[in-house]
């Protein structure tokens, strides 16, 4: 895991390493998909048949229809949101399976999920209530947020007759031609999911590859952290308000005691487990080095650091408790192999926050959630290995380099001699170890550069290339290059491993 002014998460073609990794990660996957495909069944059988009458009442009539489908993608929304909720807990015993970069993805495409059937729900419950009332949408939604709500003294007061004699349940203002003369105060539910959905819409948008260049990671993060309140407000909206849960008490117990659950695992593994971890290791900075122009290294030590576990290549989310730096968390890969005692990070300043690491207070606490990664050596000395580091993406790949035995290769790519860090340490580890290193050095954007670790270029440095595991790791464009020159050059998928700056 390397270092960006865009908190640096992987994501690529790792392969966890060994038969008995891989027969691991494949019962956690498949344990993984029994929970999601079930829970999704139960969710589909009880909107189908929660009312007692099937699909009758959803497809009575094309209104029906449009408030069936919003319930259905209110259902799969807030599941969704809770799966979202489960991947932000950073399980270890899952990502240990899994690998963080696959579990990564999984994240962004199912917020992408949780976004589109959010606003499904919105329009299609909206437009199905409006055409009931004889309102147009706007102006059905504009009621929902002003005008007062009616009573309703319990579950029975949500059932009431529809146009045409068609069954409709609804508590919603105005909903079935339903009357406003018991009411007394705004609906509530509606403006806090109105709130609610704001700000998941607001999440999505700085997620966007464009928009997230142009925020600082710190932005970002605080951003993001507004998707759990987007949550709780979805939450307190469908709890109380959502019919299907008011006419049915088990299946609302059953829907709590899931949301339970997953709020239970963040509570242990983002709270709980730090903090014991926190006074457990006893972990400061205990040594800040300037390695060069805009990069600053820090030791970390503390008591009985080897239980943690570490491997080279590996990276954790950091914490520094001083003014400045409390308040935001940032992943970062360690850069020299572990050794029981210490940790060491090498972050690079890209314009942003990065910019004041140098400035962390000797003995400053330090709170860290990890290790993460699969980033890691394998350990079959019978494969020849070839590592190819971009930038500050050498953090990960001199760890690694450290550890790795048999035949090593290791590329380093930067645009200018200013750019490389640890020369003198990759230098000293390549007479002491016996590996080949070699610094390719260019701009990509000019005409002596932009062949540089081209198919035939990777295959004049390393003539066996075919024959070796790829360990890569970088800035997402390196990559994006690099990686299809690897494939052209006879290097096989399943011998990749990459390791991507991406959120």
């Amino acid at each position: 895991m390397t270092d960006s002014a865009h908190a640096t998460i992987p994501v690529g073609l790792t392969r966890p390493p060994g038969t008995a990794a891989r027969a691991g990660s494949l019962a956690v996957t498949l344990a993984l998909w029994a929970f999601v495909l079930g829970n999704l069944a139960a969710i589909i059988y009880f909107w189908q048949y929660g009312y007692g009458d099937g699909l009758a009442y959803h497809w009575h009539s094309f209104d029906n229809v449009l408030v069936g489908m919003g319930r259905l993608t209110a259902f799969l929304s807030g599941y969704f949101a809770l799966i979202e909720v489960v991947l932000l807990a950073r399980l270890p015993f899952v990502e240990r399976k899994v690998g963080f970069d696959k579990l990564t993805i999984w994240h962004r495409w199912n917020g992408h999920a949780v976004i589109y059937l959010a606003l499904a729900h919105v329009f299609c419950t909206v437009w199905g209530y409006a055409k009931q009332d004889g309102n147009g949408i706007l102006t059905e939604y504009w009621n929902w947020l002003t005008l007062p709500q009616p009573k309703a003294p319990g579950a029975a007061a949500a059932v009431v007759g529809g146009a045409g004699g068609a069954p409709c349940l609804s508590v919603l203002p105005g909903a079935c031609g339903g009357s406003h003369a018991a009411a007394t105060s705004p609906y509530p539910g509606i403006i806090t999911a109105t709130i609610g959905t704001f700000l998941l819409v607001l999440v999505f948008v700085t997620s966007l590859v464009v928009v997230k260049r142009k925020l600082s990671y710190e932005w970002w993060y605080a951003v993001h952290f507004m998707a759990y309140g987007a949550i709780a407000l979805a939450w307190f909206h469908m709890i109380p308000d959502g019919n299907d849960l008011i006419v049915s008490p088990g299946w609302q117990d059953y829907w709590m005691g899931i949301w339970c659950f997953a709020a239970l695992l963040v509570f242990l593994f983002r709270l709980l487990v730090p903090a014991v971890n926190t006074f457990r290791f006893g972990m400061r900075v205990t040594e800040v080095t300037h390695e060069g122009p805009g990069v600053v290294s820090l030791r970390v030590t503390g008591r009985n650091l080897g239980r943690l576990g570490t491997k080279a290549g590996q990276f954790f989310f950091w914490r520094f408790l001083t003014k400045g730096f409390w308040y935001t968390q940032h992943p970062f890969s360690i850069s020299e192999a572990p050794d029981g005692t210490s940790l060491r990070i090498t972050v690079k300043d890209l314009g942003d926050h990065t910019a004041k690491f140098g400035q962390i207070p000797i003995g400053t606490r330090v709170v860290v959630e990890g290790p993460f990664g699969v980033f890691i050596d394998d350990g079959r000395a019978n494969r020849k290995r070839l590592l190819v580091a971009g930038g500050i993406g050498i953090t990960p790949v001199r760890a690694l380099l450290e550890v790795m035995t048999g035949d090593v290769v290791a590329l380093y790519r930067v645009a200018s001699n200013d750019d490389l860090v640890f020369a003198d340490e990759l230098e000293r580890i390549s007479r002491e170890r016996g590996i080949k290193v070699s610094y390719v050095v260019g701009d990509h954007t000019t005409p002596e550069g932009r062949d540089l670790l081209s198919p035939k270029h990777l295959q004049e440095l390393v003539p066996d290339i075919a024959e070796r595991d790829v360990y890569i790791c970088g800035p997402v464009g390196m990559i994006d290059a690099i990686v299809p020159n690897l494939r052209r050059a006879n290097v096989s998928r399943e011998h990749l491993h990459v390791e991507r700056f991406a959120l």
